[in-house]
């Protein structure tokens, strides 16, 4: 898995003790797990501060699951990775 699930899992860990032994899956719904919105709004934030990312929450909208999710936050870092390649 790469750095950016991992850091999403430890986001949800840490936000949501009671997984900590849990075996996450891409497939995994942060509302499935238990998270309600607040949750789900500090676990993006913990995740995008962490990987020092400037990106507004609104843009990991519509992702289905954490691998959705996961993959919408790379897909976010590529854009601003080849914007500042481009200064």
């Amino acid at each position: 898995m790469d750095e950016i699930f991992q850091t999403l899992i430890r986001s949800i860990r840490e936000v949501l003790p009671e997984l900590r032994e849990h075996q996450f899956q891409e497939e995994d719904q942060l509302k499935e797990l238990g998270a309600n919105s607040i949750d789900r709004v500090e676990i993006l934030a913990l995740t995008v501060e962490v990987l020092s990312l400037d990106i507004p929450l609104t843009a990991l909208q519509g992702a289905h699951n954490i691998g959705e999710l996961a993959a919408l936050i790379k897909e976010q870092q590529q854009l601003i990775t080849g914007k500042q390649n481009q200064l």
